[in-house]
């Protein structure tokens, strides 16, 4: 979907995300099938970027499940000391799950909006802070710019230009040009309804 499509407003698709990521903490195996299975058939293109952000952190599912396993207290894998407890690895693997349907949310988010719709989101839910004295513009700038490198893959040894002291510094976009999407009511009834599935999820 096109940043100018009437279809999702993209502040609206930015709570629904939210709310998403938030409710996956609490619901088990059969929630985060339908959450993803959801996202799917709202995008069937985000199945490739979503492999790519799971592919990407394969380690730090491992990781995690390593640590969360041998943490766990509980009966021992076949009653061996060096072995992860039955209950840890039960944990583990429902955290990886949990961290593989946020990445599933986070693709979902990605190929809805785009990254000119996300910036358009974001900017349209930090519209309350300017009555604090924020400066929405440049903050929304910066993502600009930082949502501009992650799409660049990094070259070899970027890591020790990054500590360099000088540092190249790449040049982005000079104007950032957003369009603005009218709310319509069915935006607020997706939000209503994003709300109540999170509050049942947390209530389960």
């Amino acid at each position: 979907m096109h940043f100018g499509s009437p279809v999702l407003h993209p502040s609206c698709a930015l709570i629904i995300w939210l709310a998403a990521v938030i409710g996956v903490q609490f619901v088990g195996y059969a929630g985060l099938a339908a959450l993803t299975a959801l996202a799917l058939l709202q995008a069937p293109a985000l199945a490739g970027r979503w492999w790519g952000y799971v592919w990407r952190a394969r380690w730090l599912l491992l990781t995690l499940w390593l640590i969360l396993a041998y943490n766990t207290p509980g009966e021992a894998l076949h009653d061996q000391a060096w072995a992860p407890t039955y209950e840890g690895m039960a944990e583990a693997s429902l955290q990886a799950a949990r961290l593989v349907a946020m990445l599933a949310c986070l693709a979902w988010l990605f190929v809805r909006l785009g990254r000119q719709g996300m910036l358009g989101g974001l900017w349209g839910l930090l519209q309350p802070l300017r009555a604090l004295g924020i400066d929405i513009e440049r903050l929304v700038v910066r993502l600009s710019l930082v949502l501009d490198y992650l799409q660049v893959p990094p070259e070899k040894g970027a890591w020790r230009q990054m500590l360099a002291v000088q540092a190249p510094v790449s040049a982005g976009q000079e104007t950032l040009c957003l369009d603005r999407v009218p709310w319509l009511r069915r935006d607020s009834v997706l939000v209503a309804l994003a709300g109540l599935v999170l509050m049942g999820a947390t209530l389960l």
